[in-house]
């Protein structure tokens, strides 16, 4: 359960504390010449530190791959990487080694494995989504290079961005701190996270996810449709709540007159509330979903919880922790979406002659 992909698959260890994290990814194809710039950028518009409304733990996580690289180009053997963590402060947790964070994983890790480690949430920790973007961002290179993957935030608790994707310029989206590319509301964004970061409190939203120029075809039926496979990567991403994509819940209000998308004579489609997905399986139209994500449950002010022997006790998060997720996680999920739409590209591949 460590692994993710069908045909491409990575495989990942380390936990927030420890020495280092890594991932192997599989059946990655030869003969690529990889940019490791761009396997870098990803990484640095995830890692902690960027600015006043994110975590301020200091990380380089530059990635070193060890295996599957030969000459700048992968040769068809797995690929390894790890990426070091520098800037641990484990004494931050030492108060929760025996009590459990109101809805954190402490609890249920103890009741899996009959331990934990509590240092970071150890492998519960968002910090293992380092693995996921640097194997994301490499993925990214196998697709046609017209595929765009363009994430951004959506919203931050009730403010949202009202203007539809088509009306925004997504390449601005890293111009904000808040990472919306709408700027009127990426200001009403980062105030609100100021303003909840100074009560010690946190505070949740949702991102949205564009993918242009996907080629039709990608998907498979009947338990690897695309829409299956995305959804499934994205909620594993720590603090994940929900997914929809097309229409999503809006759909259910509809009637099918309303609904259908019907062909032009180029078979593109005069509407896409399909979101570019139909039977599992790419239509060639834009392909957008949208996450939505809980508030970070460590908060810095006293919380009553119980600890390991059920006596009732107050908690109260130490160092360095997000107020708000959605900056730093729209990397994480465009790289996810990369990786799950290189493996289905891959196997595609193979579909026939």
């Amino acid at each position: 359960m460590f692994t993710l992909g069908n045909f491409l698959t990575l495989s990942t260890f380390g936990e927030s504390h420890g020495l280092a994290y890594g991932g192997i990814i599989t059946n990655f194809p030869a003969g690529l010449e990889v940019d490791f710039e761009k396997v870098q950028y990803q990484l640095d518009r995830r890692k902690p530190g960027q600015s006043a409304i994110v975590t301020q733990r200091k990380e380089s996580d530059t990635v070193v791959f060890q295996s599957g690289i030969f000459d700048g180009k992968t040769i068809g053997t797995p690929i390894g990487f790890i990426i070091k963590n520098e800037n641990q402060k484990s004494r931050d947790y030492s108060h929760i080694a025996d009590a459990y964070r109101p809805s954190h994983a402490d609890f249920t890790y103890d009741q899996k494995f009959g331990l934990r480690d509590y240092r970071g949430g150890g492998k519960s920790s968002a910090r293992e989504t380092v693995n996921w973007v640097a194997a994301g961002a490499l993925a990214r290179q196998v697709l046609p290079a017209d595929v765009e993957i363009s994430a951004y935030v959506s919203s931050v608790g009730e403010i949202f961005c009202e203007k539809p994707y088509q009306d925004l310029d997504l390449s601005k989206t890293d111009e904000s701190d808040v990472r919306c590319p709408d700027p009127a509301t990426a200001e009403k964004m980062i105030a609100k996270i100021k303003e909840i970061k100074k009560e010690g409190n946190t505070i949740g939203g949702t991102i949205m996810c564009v993918i242009k120029n996907l080629p039709a075809g990608i998907g498979e039926p009947v338990f690897g449709k695309l829409q299956a496979e995305l959804a499934k990567a994205m909620l594993n991403i720590n603090a994940a709540k929900g997914f929809e994509y097309g229409s999503g819940f809006c759909g259910a209000k509809m009637t099918g007159k309303e609904h259908n998308d019907l062909f032009n004579i180029d078979f593109s489609t005069k509407t896409n509330l399909s979101g570019g997905i139909q039977g599992g399986i790419s239509n060639g139209m834009d392909v957008y979903f949208r996450v939505a994500f809980k508030p970070v449950a460590t908060l810095l002010r006293p919380q009553e919880s119980v600890d390991r022997d059920g006596n009732m006790v107050i908690v109260e998060g130490k160092g360095r922790h997000d107020a708000c997720v959605l900056p730093r996680a729209v990397p994480i999920v465009e790289n996810l979406a990369a990786f799950v739409l290189a493996d289905l590209y891959l196997i595609n591949k193979l579909r026939r002659l």
